[in-house]
């Protein structure tokens, strides 16, 4: 029932249930019938609700409905407020001014007495009246430095300028002037290399006032320690290119076709931070990318010759959590650690004891999108960093890898108009983060989910990864719960990517490779905010997603379900662990349907792919079902299937193995499962995807969730000597409910692989890669295989039971010889 007089309060307006779509249509989920509805309108945000209705406006406009309700296009771009009625707002109002104000909608019944208020969300009247697709951000001539803000409700800008990254009194406050919404001005040549901050007057629905925002510029490109202000820095000045780096494209290793990719998932702290032949400024940083003979260079050198073809970077722009300024770092002495038992609490107790102040985080927490991660620099201050990045890649260029990067556009590190590491939400509040139908921010990706539905959030996330690609000659981008990020979106990026040329943009943009999470949830499932990137929604695309189905159908379960439920390679069915699976025949229905998930897999989960089930019958890929009857096949593409069993997400692989497996069984038998779930990956259709170690049977000591575990539980090892298992029990605050099944493997020495396990274990990993990747043509092989599809599944279930039972016909792996995934006759096939 409609609220009624004495229930509104002043804080009604803090909701935001009213949608201002157009310019001459307002949106709200209310019945009027006999009553009236008005809009209210205050430039200095003095509105209030008194008994009387709305008071402290400067103007109130009577609203009409429109009874043949909200245009399609309305509707196509907020589905979800496809049933609100449509009221009229007059065509002469002028709705350019009346967006910098505070807004707010009231309903009247017959009486007059106010029955319901709500503020307004401005994005759909934005986009309509204030799209824009000029410059923004810094820019430099000869002579001038000049400076251009999109911030349409702002009433007031004003520029910063600073001598120094931090303290001090500004050089000189500039106001910016508007046009259409811009704010621009023009400063002189010496600003460069100096500070700036934005000053923005603004209304905020979050605090109901207007507030000065103090915020850095969200295409920055520069910054100083912690983002405290963005840097003035040409980023095609000839002092910010290592020697070498305008030919750096020409330099790329071959890759003819996106079937040849195959991915290395490494987080830039974990590649060096524990490696002694590291010199100790480097480590953790860009620059231990750039030795020649470290431990990690010369691994990364080895897979680079076997097969890898991209290091995939866990984030490396400007994210919260982790101090830019290395002399604030916090520290537990790792010799202590190395004292205490395998299945102690105490190493947790100290690493989450300063998890927060220490230089350890993943990175998915984002400030500002556009610039390389002071903490990984040698100075965060000034242009270090983006020379070192730049340092880093044309290192990896020179190993023959590529690089791609996680990108994290789905949502921001903070909102509001005070937090310091709030930037968007500054600007235009209200606009860049989605929100629900009261008006508050949506969290289903953890934090501030942002709206790439909006047409000014699309268009930065298009122009920041432009600007990574032709500023940083990276070749691929990963994104993080991409199914939350619109499809005409990505779309979008792939295309302005792919435009990109040597001759004019010094990178090859068509080989620029994009693939994400497509995982459909939260407010965006089903479409419910546009049609979003998705898995089934991104196939036909070229867009890579990630296969989970193959994932859990190896693996048992998935990473949300009971932490014992077994799969096709750890044990199901045939290394019972004493998990209740159900009977012998349920188990043997549950091995057979895993079967089937892997050879759609295997066939880069095609949906169109026709293989022969467990029951003998004929089917599609797309008519495999999994998760409630969802299709297990559903790309057009083989380069639309990304196949892994492992990333930085949940426990390793050696981990989740050791996990589900029978406690009885030996070590050896655990390190032939590693070997025999990464070659399922090497050797399918798609892209496979390997995080960085499970070629060495990294353990994370069964931590299933180490974003913030600290350097110890994330520890890498590239002398082979220490996989990282039995480092005590993993922190208490995401794997406690787990530690009872933990604690008794880990004090099991028989867990533990040694160093033979591991040398092992990186070998069989580069054979299988040298047999993806074969140098010489095979297509007589080929058309013998090609009449028995069945044959990839039938090898691989032969090489299973021979590498389990210990008994394998070919010991010596690298005397196989069967390239057939390599050649185009397979592919064609």
């Amino acid at each position: 029932m409609p609220l009624q007089l004495s229930s509104l309060s002043q804080d009604r307006l803090l909701y935001s249930r009213a949608y201002w779509v157009t310019k001459t249509i307002i949106a709200w989920n209310v019945d009027v019938v006999e009553g009236s509805c008005y809009l209210y309108a205050s430039k200095v945000a003095a509105l209030s609700v008194t008994d009387n209705g709305i008071q402290g406006h400067d103007l109130e406009i009577k609203l009409e409905e429109d009874r043949s309700g909200l245009h399609p296009y309305v509707i196509e771009k907020f589905p979800h407020i496809r049933d609100y009625k449509a009221f009229k707002l007059p065509p002469v109002l002028d709705a350019k001014n009346l967006v910098k104000c505070q807004l707010a909608v009231a309903e009247f019944n017959s009486q007059g007495k106010c029955r319901n208020a709500t503020g307004l969300q401005l994005p759909g009247v934005l986009d309509e009246l204030f799209s824009y697709d000029g410059p923004l951000g810094a820019f430099y001539s000869a002579e001038a430095v000049s400076l251009c803000l999109w911030a349409p409700t702002a009433q007031a800008v004003y520029a910063h300028i600073y001598k120094d990254p931090v303290g001090g009194s500004p050089l000189e406050i500039i106001p910016l002037e508007e046009t259409n919404g811009v704010w621009s001005t023009k400063g002189p040549k010496s600003w460069e290399g100096c500070y700036y901050m934005y000053e923005v007057s603004v209304y905020h629905p979050s605090t109901l006032h207007i507030e000065k925002c103090y915020a850095n510029d969200p295409y920055a490109r520069g910054l100083s320690a912690d983002g405290k202000r963005t840097l003035f820095v040409n980023l095609h000045a000839d002092d910010l290119k290592p020697e070498g780096w305008n030919e750096l494209a020409d330099m790329k290793s071959d890759i003819l076709s996106f079937s040849d990719i195959s991915i290395y998932e490494l987080h830039i702290r974990d590649f060096s931070a524990n490696d002694d032949t590291v010199n100790a400024d480097f480590r953790g940083g860009y620059m231990a990318f750039t030795l020649k003979d470290s431990a990690g260079v010369l691994h990364l050198k080895k897979l680079s010759k076997a097969g890898i073809t991209h290091v995939h970077l866990l984030p490396t722009f400007q994210f919260a959590a982790v101090d830019d300024e290395k002399e604030n770092w916090k520290y537990v002495d790792s010799k202590i650690l190395e004292k205490l038992p395998p299945d102690s609490a105490e190493q947790q107790e100290k690493i989450t004891a300063i998890q927060d102040d220490d230089a350890y985080n993943w990175g998915y927490n984002p400030v500002l999108w556009g610039v390389p991660k002071g903490s990984y620099s040698s100075d965060p201050n000034g242009p270090c960093r983006i020379v070192e990045f730049r340092k880093m890649i044309q290192a990896l260029t020179h190993i023959g890898l590529r690089v791609v990067l996680d990108v994290v556009y789905n949502h921001l590190h903070a909102n509001g108009p005070f937090d310091k590491d709030s930037v968007l939400d500054k600007i235009v509040p209200g606009y860049y983060l989605r929100r629900n139908t009261d008006g508050f921010i949506e969290n289903s990706t953890c934090v501030n989910n942002t709206a790439s539905e909006h047409y000014m959030v699309e268009r930065l996330i298009v122009d920041d990864l432009l600007s990574w690609a032709i500023n940083y000659k990276v070749d691929g981008f990963r994104f993080d719960l991409m199914g939350h990020i619109m499809k005409r979106t990505m779309v979008k990026a792939k295309d302005a990517l792919c435009s990109l040329t040597k001759e004019r943009d010094g990178v090859d943009g068509s080989r620029i490779y994009i693939y994400g999470e497509g995982w459909d949830f939260g407010e965006v499932a089903k479409n419910g905010r546009g049609i979003n990137a998705s898995q089934f929604n991104i196939c036909g695309t070229g867009i890579g997603s990630f296969n989970d189905r193959i994932r859990d159908a190896m693996l048992g379960g998935s990473p949300f379900g009971p932490p014992l439920q077994q799969g096709f390679v750890t044990g199901l069915l045939l290394e019972p662990n004493g998990h209740d699976h159900g009977t012998k025949d349920v188990e043997k229905a549950m091995l057979a349907s895993a079967k089937d998930h892997i050879q759609v897999g295997l066939a880069a989960n095609l949906r169109d792919f026709v293989l022969t089930d467990f029951e003998g019958k004929e089917r599609k890929g797309s008519e495999v079902l999994c998760y409630g009857g969802t299709p297990v096949g559903y790309a057009l593409c083989p380069t639309e299937t990304v196949n892994y069993v492992s990333a930085h997400d949940n426990e390793t692989l050696f981990d989740i193995i050791s996990l589900k497996t029978p406690v009885g069984i030996s070590v050896e038998d655990r390190c032939r499962m590693n070997h025999f779930a990464t070659s399922i990956i090497a050797l399918t259709q798609g892209i496979p995807f390997f995080h960085a170690g499970d070629e060495m049977l990294r353990s994370k000591s069964l931590d299933r969730d180490s974003y913030n575990s600290g350097d110890w539980f994330n520890r890498l090892d590239f002398t082979y000597n220490s996989n990282n298992w039995g480092v005590g029990l993993p922190p208490k605050q995401k794997n406690e409910n787990s530690w009872p099944l933990i604690q008794p493997r880990l004090a099991d020495p028989s867990f533990k692989p040694q160093r033979s396990h591991i040398l092992a274990a990186v070998e069989n990993f580069t054979d299988v890669l040298r047999i993806r990747f074969p140098l010489l043509p095979c297509e007589p092989i080929i058309l013998k295989l090609k009449t028995n599809a069945f044959f990839p599944l039938l090898a691989l279930v032969f090489l299973r039971m021979d590498l389990l039972k210990g008994t394998s016909t070919v010991p010596q792996h690298r005397s196989i010889k069967c390239p057939w995934l390599h050649c185009d006759e397979y592919r064609r096939w």
